[in-house]
């Protein structure tokens, strides 16, 4: 099964009249989403017993749970003391999920604005590396750390960098945002072939079995030359990419993906429209 769910809480979330995210499940679960990701970007700033409510809340409404890391995290960091706090970043986002009932951490590898590509991401693979091996320690148990494809030029997160990092350990699950390539990329993915390439890349490199229920994120990114400039909502439709032949591409490698839509504030709307486009895709079939 595709599970759909937004990246936090849309404005319509609180327009309902909820004010805290221990009601989101519930609320997701009534609209027709069944995914939510927790947004820990701006700081890991919530309490063990509130992680545990929100746990217990999506599992009585059967909402699969992810966490999405500090932005401030930068593996490709040739200073000591930002490294160590980017693995501490993690850490504690292992500790909320493991109270959140949360399967899926979410981070950006890192950036290479300031440093040779080579040597970042290196840096990178070798710090991530100490990650997985201290998260094995710490009781994480079903728990996946999902480096995230980026769609700025100067961000460690190509498709292949991603890829070359997975490989590297089965905790690490893909994180495929389909804006980031297409902006990385300058505009790659608009047919269902373009999809499917992609998609049948990570295939050969990670294996069937472990990219079934791959992590994702989509929403239309506006780009530069430079690549990644802004979020946009699906229905501004003069921006990349489209879902239609995503979704194409999804039924026919027999993909079941968990979609989190990043749209401005109206990130749970444009997650059922995904899901309403799914639906029809596989109507289509029948």
């Amino acid at each position: 099964m595709i599970r759909f769910g937004p990246a936090g809480n849309s404005q319509s979330f609180y327009n309902a009249g909820y004010k805290s995210s221990v009601d989101a499940p519930k609320w997701l679960n009534s609209i027709g989403l069944s995914a939510y990701e927790y947004q820990c970007n701006k700081g890991v700033n919530i309490s063990k017993e509130k992680a545990r409510q929100i746990g217990q809340e999506a599992q009585k409404y059967d909402i699969l749970i992810s966490i999405h890391a500090p932005y401030y995290i930068n593996f490709g960091s040739q200073e000591e003391e930002k490294l160590q706090k980017s693995k501490e970043y993690i850490y504690e986002c292992v500790e909320v999920a493991k109270e959140m009932k949360a399967q899926r951490i979410v981070f950006h590898p890192g950036s290479c604005a300031k440093v040779e590509r080579s040597l970042a991401f290196e840096t990178a693979k070798k710090a991530i590396m100490e990650v997985v091996n201290t998260v094995k320690e710490m009781q994480a148990d079903g728990i996946f750390l999902c480096p995230e494809t980026m769609g700025k030029k100067n961000n460690l997160g190509s498709s292949d960098e991603i890829i070359e990092i997975c490989k590297m350990d089965e905790m690490l699950l893909p994180t495929i945002d389909f804006g980031h390539i297409n902006a990385f990329e300058g505009g790659s993915l608009k047919t269902e072939e373009d999809f499917e390439n992609l998609l049948k890349k990570f295939i050969d490199q990670l294996g069937y079995e472990r990219m079934k229920c791959f992590h994702s994120h989509f929403s239309r990114i506006e780009y530069t030359s430079q690549g990644e400039k802004k979020h946009w909502n699906y229905e501004d439709k003069q921006f990349e990419p489209d879902f239609e032949p995503l979704a194409e591409a999804l039924y026919k490698l027999k993909l079941e993906p968990v979609i989190i839509c990043e749209s401005k504030d109206y990130m749970a709307e444009d997650a059922l429209v995904l899901k309403k486009i799914y639906q029809e895709t596989l109507e289509k079939r029948v």
